[in-house]
């Protein structure tokens, strides 16, 4: 149904319109430059994250972007699903829990023993997409963060 393929650099001007779609639809305020900034690191390799495109390579719909890191608890290395997104148009045929299911495989293959996300309490949509990608609420923890 839909493709997932590793984003590269020559996928900066496709994955920008996404991405501030993404911005726009959850409130985040951030200038074009500051996002360039946090999304070609990513693009150009860096061990601490990356990014997936969601659909034709000319065309994209959506992209998924993931963080990594290392859990004592969780035995090794483990990976933060930092932003996921599908254009609002073509949502409601699976694309995004199709890539999200493909992508938490390819993960597993990889040697990640564990994938975390936040979800908004209210978006029961987003909540039920995840659960059927076997995300479970751990209702005894809460994401804290504090801005640097």
């Amino acid at each position: 149904m839909s493709s997932l393929r590793l984003a590269a650099s020559d996928d900066l001007d496709r994955l920008l319109p996404l991405v501030a779609g993404f911005h726009a639809q959850n409130g985040i305020e951030q200038d074009n430059e500051t996002r360039r900034g946090a999304l070609q690191p990513l693009l150009d390799g860096s061990p601490h994250g990356a990014i997936w495109m969601i659909g034709p390579r000319v065309a994209p719909v959506g992209y998924i972007a993931v963080s990594f890191g290392w859990s004592i608890e969780f035995g090794g290395l483990d990976a933060f699903l930092d932003e996921i997104y599908v254009r609002e148009r073509v949502r409601g045929r699976g694309m995004g829990s199709e890539a999200l299911s493909s992508l938490v495989r390819a993960l597993a293959e990889q040697g990640i023993n564990a994938m975390h996300l936040e979800v908004d309490a209210d978006n029961d949509r987003a909540r039920l997409l995840y659960e059927r990608v076997g995300f479970q609420s751990r209702n005894r923890y809460h994401l804290m963060t504090r801005v640097m």
